[in-house]
């Protein structure tokens, strides 16, 4: 009996060493591909954060004073009560147009490496100014910006604290500084980070059998990093392309930036964190499933009929990467004078 015991003892002991063993490996292996969101917010290229900065940013993120019409704000096509996105195929904007592609999630946006899905923008701060401006969007002028903002005592005493020692801090370029420093913070850690930070028990045994598919098949070739994805530019159809249901003919992606044949139809890989929160899928908002996203990508990208099993656990695992959100609440935002420009009509386009 006390030497059987021992051979059990053994082992188990053995299976323990190499349970803990696998698991080790397959932290290890993930690590090499991607890293846990920070503990602090990342630091911006020319624009120190700092408190002030950051309620500033939110006011702005929340006005939709900031829109010809009065109507729309950021927050209006990323909406932070609902994945930073706004859960349509395409956004709604001025004039009650349609915009040409999904809206990207806001969420963790920080860590991608240029904004939008073709990558026009190398941050967030050129990213703020694009919307504005853009005339399916909100449509607005820099200097109605400006005019608006400078109309409203409680923003230019905003501005003067959130950048103290200009000479004449409401500008344009501040404008797109608040914005970014306020959506550096919406930061979302998630049970996949505490993982990667050394808690198995973060992961479900389903979860971590669906990272290492989603390591073996290839998905992180693309979708990698931080933000696993966000970064790189790959053709949307790089083994077969989707149907035109899926990928629009008359939208070739970065080519409309480079004009350079080899970049139609490529776009930025997508950044998965918060991924099943944030339906419709792809630029083109077409796909509802996050099921049929994931098998559409096997075939077109990886060239890969993904089994349903494997589907599952690879959804599985996307789950653990929708986080914990920060708290928001909604601003205060000062009030108009006599001076503040009105808003111009909504007009629906013939």
């Amino acid at each position: 009996m006390p030497h059987n015991w021992k051979v059990a003892l053994g082992t188990a002991s053995c299976l323990a060493l190499g349970a803990a063993a696998q698991a080790s490996e397959l932290r290890d292996d993930a690590l090499a591909m991607f890293a846990a969101v920070p503990s602090t917010v990342p630091a911006m290229t020319d624009n120190p954060i700092t408190p002030e900065k950051i309620d500033l940013g939110k006011a702005l993120f929340f006005d939709p004073r900031m829109s010809a019409s009065g109507v729309f704000s950021c927050n209006s096509c990323h909406n932070l009560a609902t994945g930073g996105d706004d859960n349509m195929p395409t956004s709604i904007g001025h004039g009650w147009q349609k915009g040409p592609r999904n809206s990207p999630t806001v969420l963790n946006a920080v860590f991608n490496e240029a904004q939008f899905w073709d990558g026009r923008a190398e941050d967030l701060k050129a990213q703020a100014k694009g919307p504005v401006q853009a005339g399916v969007e909100m449509a607005n002028t820099p200097a109605n910006v400006i005019a608006t903002l400078n109309s409203m005592p409680q923003y230019q005493d905003w501005f003067k604290a959130s950048f103290p020692g200009e000479e004449d801090p409401v500008t344009f370029d501040n404008f797109a500084k608040a914005i970014e420093a306020y959506e550096a913070t919406l930061i979302t850690p998630a049970p996949f980070d505490a993982y990667l930070n050394g808690d198995d028990a973060a992961l479900t045994d389903v979860e971590k059998e669906g990272l290492a598919l989603f390591m073996d098949k290839g998905c992180a070739s693309c979708h990698n990093g931080v933000n696993l994805g966000g970064t790189g530019y790959f053709p949307f159809g790089l083994i077969e392309k989707p149907g035109a249901d899926v990928l629009p003919p008359d939208d070739r992606g970065r080519f409309q930036v480079t004009e350079t044949a080899d970049d139609s139809y490529v776009f930025r890989a997508a950044p998965l964190r918060n991924i099943d929160q944030t339906a419709p899928y792809f630029h083109s908002g077409k796909v509802w499933d996050l099921e049929v996203a994931v098998a559409i990508m096997g075939t077109s990208q990886l060239g890969t009929e993904l089994t349903e099993p494997e589907v599952d656990k690879i959804v599985a695992f996307l789950g653990s990467l929708t986080g914990e959100m920060p708290e928001v609440v909604y601003p205060v935002l000062p009030a108009e004078t006599l001076e503040t420009p009105r808003p111009t009509g909504e007009v629906v386009p013939n």
